[in-house]
């Protein structure tokens, strides 16, 4: 019986290869130099300058755009009309040159490296250790979206949607979330209860974007946490995972898995759907052996789990309601008075009925 509470845990799925790592640099009050006045310069000062960098420019030869970022900048811009030199780098958090001739792309970014300042050359990837990727700008929320220099294009259109996603508006919710967040730290909230906050607050964010928050809204957020989570119950969802492709997982299943605190899945389930989850969650595969006790085990360690707060969730091959022991669990669940919800999906027939129609 120990085997059973204490089953294998599913190892995480590694992270696949990545062309570019995003970072995001905390440039508030500390120098960036910006040497050249090739195309494009002007507009990165302002990007460094509305990032809350010092920015210092030095151009011999400033052009005009240049010459007005420096006096319309949201923080002072200082402009020194002369080459780059290796003492202006030093201490630097941040290099940016912009050269249309290629060796002096290559001087500056060599300069920069010997000073120990990462570097990026505009429009010279060749000579870049960071690449600005297209920008959302909903601060405190930014998005960056980066094709590693691939397609350009595909970057500009993904920013386009991604704005019509997340309104002006919403600003203002990113700025009410870093100004609670001290708050509801404070209150002593459970893990599951501060997940169910968060996950209510954007909710509410995106469905009224426009709408300033209130300090009312943050009660409301708090008292129905708190009422989610009942006197620290856990609950019990069980989720059909269709028949393996991840993309036919219904919206509800999606969300279900990723506020679970543990998965608990067979072997019939694809991996890919466990990629759904948060990383934090535990994935403990259970077996599926089509007789009676397998049943009674899966299901005792699902309350066992629920018992002591857990956000349990047990994911099925196909469609959970047309399974034979779905009821079996329903009513265990019930008889132990943990909550307990069923998440149907698509069943085998009808993704095989489905692809053999399209044929």
């Amino acid at each position: 019986m120990d085997r059973f509470f204490n089953p294998p845990e599913a190892r995480a799925p590694r992270m696949a290869a990545l062309a570019r790592l995003p970072v995001f640099f905390a440039l508030d009050g500390k120098r960036v130099v910006l040497a050249g006045a090739g195309g494009g310069a002007a507009w990165k000062a302002e990007l460094l300058s509305a990032a809350g960098a010092a920015v210092d420019v030095f151009a011999p030869d400033p052009s005009d755009e240049i010459v007005e970022a420096t006096s319309q900048a949201q923080r002072p811009i200082k402009l020194y009309r002369r080459p780059v030199d290796a003492a202006d780098l030093a201490g630097a958090a941040l290099a940016i040159g912009s050269f249309a001739n290629d060796d002096e792309a290559a001087q500056f970014a060599a300069l920069a490296r010997q000073m120990g300042v990462p570097v990026n050359v505009i429009d010279k990837p060749a000579h870049c250790d960071f690449a600005f990727g297209a920008i959302i700008n909903r601060s405190p929320l930014v998005v960056g979206i980066s094709t590693d220099g691939a397609a350009p294009a595909v970057a500009q259109a993904l920013r386009s949607w991604f704005e019509t996603l997340l309104p002006q508006g919403f600003a203002r919710w990113a700025k009410a979330a870093r100004r609670w967040r001290a708050h509801v730290l404070a209150v002593a909230l459970s893990p599951s209860e501060q997940r169910r906050f968060w996950q209510s607050f954007t909710a509410r964010a995106l469905a009224q974007p426009n709408r300033p928050p209130a300090e009312l809204d943050i009660e409301m957020l708090l008292s129905d946490a708190r009422e989610l989570d009942g006197k620290g119950k856990g609950s019990v969802v069980l989720v059909g995972a269709g028949p393996g492709d991840p993309e036919l997982l219904t919206l509800r299943a999606v969300r279900v898995l990723q506020s679970a605190d543990v998965i608990l899945f067979d072997d019939l389930v694809a991996p890919a759907i466990l990629d759904f989850a948060r990383r934090e969650a535990r994935k403990v595969l259970v077996d599926r052996t089509g007789h009676g006790p397998s049943c009674r085990q899966d299901t005792n360690l699902m309350i066992k789990l629920a018992r002591e707060g857990k956000q349990v969730v047990r994911v099925k091959g196909g469609d959970a309601i047309i399974l034979s022991r779905t009821g079996e669990e329903v009513d265990a669940c019930r008889s132990a008075d943990i909550p307990i919800e069923v998440v149907p999906g698509i069943s085998a027939a009808q993704g095989a009925a489905a692809r053999l129609l399209c044929r």
